[in-house]
């Protein structure tokens, strides 16, 4: 049924848009530290987005034959998250002589984190959500209404 490729569009956006507002919510927590597994301080990390088109070709479609109403959107569309990738971008300098991570000039390597960057990012990513979260309710109604009209 075309609706349950509607769900899986909409459900690939939600699921994109958490995975962004749990990143983001890593950024805040380590933006202040200095020491990593990997050495350094923290990198920012940031969420990519691909978009799946989930349609067939027409030739692929005839050429299996199928009359079903769904053909050729067995794959649905929507988005995918490819990768993590981290936040090139210059590590902030910060004097501080007393701090146990400073190098021999007193200097700190602080994360690339800058909260007014995160809040704006997750404000993105909430408002994206919330539409996800209207397609959803939207898709519900008209399948209750569709309902309704076999009674």
């Amino acid at each position: 049924m075309a609706f349950l490729s509607s769900m899986n569009i909409i459900g690939s956006g939600l699921t994109a848009e958490q995975l962004r507002l749990d990143v983001v919510s890593e950024n805040i927590t380590n933006m202040n530290t200095t020491r990593t597994e990997a050495g350094g301080a923290y990198r920012r990390k940031m969420v990519v987005f691909e978009a799946q088109d989930g349609r067939d070709s027409f030739r692929s479609i005839m050429a299996s034959r199928t009359l079903a109403s769904n053909a050729g959107y067995d794959a649905a569309g929507g988005v995918r998250v490819t990768e993590i990738a981290e936040d090139p971008s210059d590590l902030k300098l910060v004097y501080d002589p007393t701090h146990p991570d400073a190098n021999a000039d007193g200097y700190v390597e602080m994360p690339n984190v800058t909260l007014v960057k995160e809040v704006t990012d997750a404000m993105a990513a909430t408002q994206a959500y919330s539409a996800g979260v209207t397609a959803l309710n939207s898709l519900k109604t008209v399948v209750n209404q569709a309902l309704e009209i076999g009674k």
